[in-house]
């Protein structure tokens, strides 16, 4: 639980739970990811959080930017040529350039 004179942001990266992940190139403002430890700080967050990516994934799936491997039991998520594409990458909604770009530092993040 959060302090009430604390907030969410400072509680979350004091706490493990939020990690500095790079810095925006056209705000400079700090990007920030979650930890595993999100789960246990803020459980409700992590599941939005991972319902968001799971649209997300489905939403670039649909415009050919990753494949799903639908009929495993464990569905793997890989970036197509499209998705490296900057011509292609430029097409895409602000929303959208975010979501393929957190669908690739996760994807790193997996392959380490």
């Amino acid at each position: 639980m959060i302090p009430e004179d604390q907030d969410a942001v400072d509680y979350l990266i004091l706490n493990k739970g939020l990690e500095v992940a790079g810095v925006d190139a056209a705000t400079g403002e700090l990007l920030y990811s979650f930890t595993p430890k999100i789960k246990e700080l803020m459980p409700e967050l992590y599941k939005a959080h991972i319902d968001h990516v799971n649209a997300e994934i489905m939403v670039m799936w649909e415009k050919g930017f990753v494949n799903i491997d639908l009929l495993s039991d464990d569905p793997r998520v890989t970036l197509t040529e499209k998705a490296f594409n900057q011509e292609e990458i430029s097409k895409l909604s602000d929303d959208n350039r975010w979501g393929l770009e957190e669908i690739k530092r996760l994807l790193k993040r997996r392959n380490f």
